[in-house]
């Protein structure tokens, strides 16, 4: 026989005060606001868990920039926990101007009062270069969960580093992300460096628009401001079979390590915000170093076949962008060249009759300029003349297809040179292979000349009416593809 007990004896709730339907009971306010007053000191006095960073930053003779590079960093939004600045192979007085910031920094942000510290590390004679000056610094912040690698003449905008963190940390599918790269020109002088400067920027300014509308899947994660997964470059370390991230089989270590961090099974990619301005090649000579070999590494990588320790990889989904930049560098010289040589001819035996549909091809070269100046984030006048007017964009090809067939040439040639020393003597004036494409074009232009006036009259008229033809064909199919990029929508992304 059960018993029947009253509600209050099971509750323990005075019988006077109402039972409702609510299982909480409700606080007088005063004691609901203290209790809230006093909860929210609790998790405020949490410490906040963030990502760490860890900054490197390798420099060889980088006296003038330095300064501007470090100034940049701690003005960033989120600073690096730590900075690490690597002097290599060193002659001038960057050890001294970087040693002026070294120990603990603080700064005011908008998200509070943040800290770094910095180091200066002057490894001295260095056989390896920039590839063992990063490998250094990555023994240095290996256990963080980001490496950050800024090179020693890039200033980054003040939000870079906190969207780059932002960016990875949303997905550990991630490997790394680059920043996108354009060139600050407002201090350039001089006639040739402004038309070089302004080439340049164009050129970052297409190769990162492809990127950003190919899923922002970035095919190179420039070592100029690009952040990795330290996770991400240990696997690639243990499946590579390296003891370093970066290794010096290559010519563009940051192509191979893109790469290889591909083929890890992590994402390499380019960022939506992040912004940095990288230094500029000013003179002919300089930018002849770095463009051959920029190409030289990145052919050492298509071409199949074992070369020492540099296996190609021609079918990796990173270079398919680099076979069709190829590909189009090669159909650019064929019409540059074959129109300036057909036209040349026919001017020989008065046989030139202008077509009016010639001027399509120039026309849609211009306005393609004009929407890649249009897509910059911090485009100015210079940028757009230099893609109106003509002449500039097409004299800065001119120079990209030299170094284009130069770095081919040297790669068939098997030649044994050390392409980052060539690229530093022309960065310091020395040196004259800039001038070879040049002459080869004035020697190999006289002796077609000397050649075709020795074919008959009547074989130099077949000629011409069997190669204008194909050469129209080609010049057809390559302003439709223009065509095809000019009306691509950029989908609101600025380059």
């Amino acid at each position: 026989m059960s018993i029947d007990h009253p509600p209050t004896a099971a509750t323990g709730l005075d019988p006077t005060v109402p039972v409702t339907s609510s299982p909480f009971v409700r606080l007088p306010d005063p004691e609901l606001e203290a209790y809230a007053d006093q909860f929210l000191g609790e998790v405020a006095s949490i410490p906040e868990q963030r990502a760490t960073v860890g900054c490197i930053i390798p420099a060889y003779n980088e006296a003038e920039t330095i300064a501007g590079v470090l100034d940049s960093l701690l003005m960033q939004s989120r600073l690096p926990d730590v900075i690490h600045v690597i002097i290599n192979n060193s002659s001038d007085d960057s050890v001294e101007i970087a040693s002026h910031y070294a120990g603990p920094q603080t700064r005011m942000t908008a998200t509070g009062e943040q800290s770094t510290l910095i180091y200066v590390h002057d490894i001295g004679k260095n056989p390896d270069k920039k590839v063992g000056a990063l490998n250094y610094g990555y023994s240095l912040v290996e256990h963080m969960d980001f490496l950050l690698g800024v090179d020693g003449d890039t200033t980054p905008e003040p939000d870079a580093l906190e969207a780059l963190v932002d960016e990875i940390s949303s997905d550990d599918r991630i490997g790394g992300i680059s920043a996108i790269y354009s060139i600050d020109d407002s201090a350039i002088e001089g006639l040739m460096p402004k038309l070089l400067i302004a080439g340049q920027r164009a050129q970052f300014s297409a190769f990162n628009m492809q990127n950003l509308l190919k899923g922002r899947n970035m095919a190179v994660l420039g070592g100029q401001f690009s952040i990795f997964s330290t996770a991400a470059l240990r696997d690639v370390m243990r499946e590579s079979h390296q003891r370093t991230p970066w290794v010096s089989d290559s010519e563009v270590e940051d192509s191979l390590l893109s790469l290889q961090i591909k083929s890890a099974g992590y994402l390499t990619k380019i960022s939506a915000k992040a912004r940095a301005h990288v230094g500029g090649m000013e003179t002919l000579r300089a930018l002849d170093g770095q463009q051959v070999k920029w190409n030289f590494g990145a052919i050492d990588l298509m071409w199949p076949g074992q070369r020492g320790d540099t296996k190609g990889q021609p079918l990796h989904p990173n270079l398919r962008l680099r076979w069709f930049e190829h590909l189009s560098m090669v159909v650019n010289i064929i019409t540059r060249l074959g129109f300036l040589m057909l036209l040349a001819g026919s001017i020989t035996i008065d046989a030139l009759v202008f077509q009016w549909y010639w001027a399509i091809p120039p026309i849609a070269a211009v306005l393609l300029n004009v929407k890649v100046a249009k897509s910059m984030a911090f485009v100015n006048r210079r940028d757009y003349l230099f893609g109106i007017l003509m002449f500039p964009a097409e004299f800065y090809m001119w120079i990209r297809m030299g170094h284009f067939v130069r770095a081919w040439l040297k790669f068939f040639s098997r030649q044994q040179t050390d392409n980052w020393a060539a690229q530093a003597k022309a960065e310091r004036g020395k040196g004259t292979a800039f001038l070879y494409p040049f002459i080869a074009l004035v020697v190999f232009l006289v002796i077609s000349g000397v050649v075709w006036y020795q074919l008959p009259i009547a074989t130099r008229s077949d000629v011409l009416a069997a190669c204008w033809p194909v050469l129209g064909l080609i010049t057809a199919l390559q302003t439709v593809w223009m065509f095809v990029k000019i009306s691509k929508r950029h989908r609101g992304y600025r380059a």
